[in-house]
């Protein structure tokens, strides 16, 4: 999904998309450019020990700067206005194209990005260097309640400064796909997470035929805290998943299979135990049907 894109943009902010295709670290808490405190020197570093404000050091923000644009990156994101706040960054070829049905398709992963956009985000330093900068804002983790310090990087690109979320072979396959990235990126987030999924089933039955001498239901693993809830629904993992159990309960082999083949997912997963009960998942393009033992 496009949540995988988002959560390595912003890595502090949202689920685990952790899938690190993407590299901008930059988190959605921080909180608004306070007055123009702050001088820079000759060559563009802030000085931060000029008049620091007691919420923490601040800089002047010039109009169409980078450091306006990250503030408007976030400001556009906060407003659900998601077209403009990706014409902000190099992921706009995977943008532009996009109709507004398409966009939509991915509304409830913009939704939830927005509603961890903070009011305000603290700007405390810009360096430009020729046509690249790097703009630094401090900001809260929700985690340790400690403040962090984040790096943006951008280009200027025919003039306009545009936030990097990606570098090299990425930005390249950006250009090269178009409104199609989002696509398969969600394919491919939805299949992998299928395997992560499996995996987690693997070490669920292992952990409940220790305690128990047998294996078990889906139902059961979830009611005895060894799986999430969510395998029950493809609505995370865009996935559907099925155990299947021995008449005596002592083996079994699962599936995941798409929920909408082509658009969810593509190839379809099996786990099953080998001769010595070790587990392993394997997978092919079944045309959205679910694989057989």
């Amino acid at each position: 999904m496009i949540r995988r894109v988002i959560d390595n943009l912003f890595p502090n902010a949202l689920i685990r998309i952790a899938l690190s295709a993407l590299v901008l670290s930059f988190a959605f808490s921080c909180s608004v450019a306070e007055p123009k405190a702050n001088a820079k020197t000759a060559d563009g570093v802030v000085n931060t020990n000029a008049a620091a404000q007691p919420k923490g050091a601040t800089i002047p923000i010039d109009k169409n700067g980078p450091a306006d644009t990250v503030r408007l990156f976030y400001a556009k994101l906060r407003e659900k206005k998601f077209r403009e706040a990706l014409f902000l960054t190099n992921l706009r070829p995977a943008i532009e194209s996009l109709t507004d049905a398409e966009l939509k398709d991915f509304s409830l992963d913009f939704e939830a990005i927005a509603g961890d956009v903070p009011a305000e985000i603290q700007i405390n330093g810009e360096i430009i260097s020729g046509e690249t900068a790097t703009v630094t804002a401090k900001f809260p983790d929700k985690e340790t309640g400690k403040d962090e310090v984040q790096s943006i990087k951008l280009r200027s690109e025919n003039g306009v400064w545009v936030i990097l979320t990606v570098e090299g072979d990425a930005e390249n396959r950006i250009k090269a796909e178009g409104k199609n990235y989002f696509y398969n990126l969600r394919i491919e987030t939805h299949e992998e997470e299928a395997k992560a999924m499996l995996e987690r089933i693997s070490k669920a039955q292992l952990a409940y035929s220790i305690q128990h001498g047998s294996c078990a239901e889906i139902q059961v693993l979830i009611t005895d805290g060894l799986l999430p809830d969510d395998v029950l629904t493809s609505a995370t993992t865009g996935y559907n998943y099925a155990v299947h159990l021995t008449s005596d309960k002592r083996r079994y082999f699962a599936t995941a299979t798409p929920a909408e083949y082509g658009k969810s997912g593509k190839r379809s997963f099996l786990l099953e135990l080998d001769s010595k009960g070790i587990s392993k998942v394997t997978s092919k393009d079944n045309g959205g049907q679910p694989m057989k033992k």
